[in-house]
């Protein structure tokens, strides 16, 4: 009987290999050769190799693998491009469909359509970067092997780390809403349409996040509609249906003196209540809570903009890639990790000490392209990155103040050296700029790698 009761155990066992052994069969291996007492060894990873894997299919990494290819130097699947998402989104823009100037549906393409034939792609996600072994696992269960690797995957946004944010965005009928991602940008030009009374306050958060100007893009635009619908008075804030704070964690309007002086003379013009060092913490109903020097605050609000925490992914932050903060740890000049010398980065996801925008990713992509191929034919790093980014600040509709700066936040201005003016004052021209042609120019030139911002098309 024990006999007997070990061969059914063994037939069992068998029974079960073989149909795990079924379900993972390909055309290459439909016969199973396996004996029924043999131990059927263990499947072994898969892996791929390429020269340059990039992670991140957003901005800084479609606009690096095209012009990696546009040198030539690179053949089929020679560069690989690692994200999950099927999406690819115009993120400047969500800021005007907040304004009710675009429709959110036409700044998503699908990633796939936008990527050069010769680029491979990969639709998972990172789990660990192994940068000792040049090597990326992947969610799938894949390992990707690598020469060179660029670490561009963006920021991650923090809904969570706001207590009642996510309850509050997801609610339909709530007066909460962000610009700050596909799914809610949406809901917040019908929350400022339908708005006519009662205190509203636009929110930024301490810390890193994405285009630093964009907090208050949105509030400018919202008074102005206000304005138009005749339920606020610039001129008599006070007697005004509508009341408009901005609750910012920073301790001025915007990192740049020059610029920040020009935006606080508008707040004052315009009776927009100043709270600063206020950093949202918690909403709970119609209050929101803020820390101010560690005391708690509340205030309450009629209709809420907030603009979540942000910080880098955690499988990042866990990497021997990041600095103390998590971000990718590159020399500021020449966007090269500072230890691994074959690991590079720009954009969201590096320290670089600049604002994170799209309009950096011109000036940061030339230099990273130009440095790597130097390094991967021995030659010594040449391109120097100074900095440079741009805010396009929407004042009102119509107008747009063109924020530009470098390292130090010193201004660096395009039309101030082209054309003699001064982009402190908002400008219609800016505006157009800002709606029309820069949307344009990304959709079709900038993502295939032939826009230089400033330095205008390349290659």
């Amino acid at each position: 009987m024990a006999i007997l009761a070990s061969r059914a155990r063994t037939a069992l066992r068998f029974t079960s290999s073989a149909r795990r052994s079924f379900v993972l069969r390909t055309f290459a291996t439909a016969t199973n050769t396996t004996a029924p007492n043999q131990i059927t060894p263990p499947v072994p990873t898969p892996s791929h190799s390429h020269k340059v894997v990039l992670i991140g299919g957003g901005t800084a990494g479609l606009t690096i693998a095209h012009q990696l290819l546009h040198t030539g130097k690179f053949t089929q699947d020679d560069l690989a491009i690692i994200d999950p998402s099927p999406d690819h989104h115009y993120q400047p823009g969500w800021t005007l469909v907040g304004g009710g100037l675009k429709q959110r549906e036409d700044l998503r393409h699908s990633l796939p359509s936008l990527l050069d034939s010769r680029l491979k792609l990969y639709s998972s996600a990172v789990t660990k970067l192994s940068p000792g072994s040049n090597s990326v696992a992947l969610t799938d269960g894949s390992i990707s092997n690598y020469d060179h690797l660029v670490v561009v995957p963006g920021i991650r946004i923090n809904y969570d780390a706001i207590k009642g944010l996510p309850e509050a965005l997801a609610d339909r009928e709530s007066s909460v809403s962000t610009i700050y991602g596909y799914e809610t940008c949406g809901k917040v030009f019908k929350t400022l349409e339908k708005f006519q009374k009662g205190q509203a306050i636009f929110t930024q958060p301490a810390g890193v996040i994405k285009c630093a100007g964009a907090p208050q893009k949105v509030m400018w635009l919202a008074l102005d509609l206000w304005k138009r619908q005749g339920v606020y008075d610039p001129g008599n804030s006070a007697g005004s249906p509508v009341k408009i704070a901005f609750a910012t964690g920073l301790p001025v309007m915007f990192g740049v003196p020059k610029y920040s002086a020009k935006l606080e003379e508008l707040r004052q013009q315009r009776g927009v209540e100043g709270l600063f060092g206020h950093d949202l913490v918690e909403v709970n109903g119609d209050k929101a809570v803020f820390s101010n020097n560690g005391e708690k605050l509340e205030r309450r609000f009629d209709l809420l903009h907030v603009v979540p925490k942000m910080g880098p992914h955690p499988w990042l932050k866990a990497s021997e890639v990041a600095d103390a903060a998590g971000f990718v740890d590159v020399d500021q000049g020449t966007t090269r990790h500072k230890k691994f010398h074959n690991v590079w980065s720009v954009g969201d996801a590096s320290n670089l000490p600049t604002s994170k925008t799209a309009a950096a990713i011109t000036a940061q992509a030339p230099v990273l392209v130009q440095n790597l191929v130097d390094a991967m034919e021995g030659r010594e790093l040449k391109a120097e990155y100074d900095g440079y980014t741009s805010c396009p600040l929407t004042t009102e509709y119509g107008k747009v103040l063109l924020a530009e700066f470098m390292y130090g936040g010193l201004p660096k201005e395009t039309f101030g050296d082209w054309l003699g003016i001064d982009q402190i004052e908002p400008r219609r021209a800016f505006y157009h700029l800002k709606k029309d042609f820069f949307p344009w120019v990304y959709a079709n030139y900038m993502v295939k790698g032939s826009w230089g911002g400033p330095k205008g098309w390349i290659n």
